[in-house]
């Protein structure tokens, strides 16, 4: 490795040393400082997310957040929101303008109702309640923090084919986000939709790009059984519950 101080071409030497040095050490105080500064400030949470645990994400610089099942994400920092799906959908919304956007994860739960079954009737299917709290619940937060509706950008993702004992989840999940999307008005920005491999996604709603990455035949496995148990616990809920549906 080469001297971090090049030789005088006058003057005096050790000076000239000693004005490298404090100018290197300068530098390196003031990147560790902006690095620290990095991992013990990230931005303050929007009201109502502060439980969500976040980290400083190296390869994308910049702080981020992971979601579960049944859970949403809004912010108007320049954060990153990511998931894993398998056979679940997740909508990631922005106002371009205002700055903001999140990013939710939902399923479908299998409707045990004796009688009339239509996952996309709400009035005798009690999946569709799922998919509807779960897009209403992070349009509204967005709509109550200054977005735009007829300014909201939605890129789809997710539903996959991968409980193979299972009825094809995914696609159900896939049908009843389209029919909500056209039913509601809005128009599909970007999709990654149905096939048979899970996805991780990572959105940055300041920008609006999206990260996809495909994931491996044994991720999909682990992805397969934590959904398997997610579908039975919600399959354990009854009507009433406590989801809540906006007007």
């Amino acid at each position: 490795m080469g001297s971090l101080v090049k030789p005088s071409t006058g003057g005096s030497e050790p000076a000239a040393r000693k004005q490298g040095l404090a100018r290197a050490r300068g530098e390196a105080r003031d990147g560790l400082s902006t690095e620290h500064l990095r991992v013990s400030a990230p931005p303050p949470p929007l009201p109502g997310f502060a439980h969500f645990q976040r980290y400083w994400d190296r390869e994308n610089a910049r702080w981020s957040v992971k979601i579960l099942p049944g859970e949403y994400y809004v912010t108007r920092n320049d954060e990153a929101i990511s998931t894993v799906l398998g056979s679940c959908v997740s909508a990631c919304v922005r106002d371009p303008v205002r700055g903001l956007g999140g990013m939710n994860h939902f399923m479908l739960p299998e409707d045990a109702a004796v009688g009339p079954n239509d996952w996309l009737d709400p009035a005798i299917g009690l999946a569709t309640r799922y998919g509807s709290y779960a897009m209403e619940s992070l349009i509204n937060d967005l709509l109550k923090l200054g977005a735009v509706r007829e300014r909201l950008e939605i890129k789809l993702f997710g539903g996959g084919q991968i409980l193979a004992a299972m009825t094809d989840v995914g696609g159900r999940n896939i049908q009843f986000v389209r029919n909500y999307m056209a039913l509601e008005g809005y128009k599909v920005a970007a999709e990654d939709l149905g096939g048979t491999n899970p996805r991780k996604v990572i959105y940055f709603p300041v920008s609006g790009r999206a990260r996809l990455r495909k994931l491996r035949p044994v991720e999909n496995r682990i992805i397969s059984r934590h959904e398997q148990l997610y579908m039975e616990s919600l399959g354990r809920q009854t009507a009433g519950g406590d989801v809540e549906l906006f007007e």
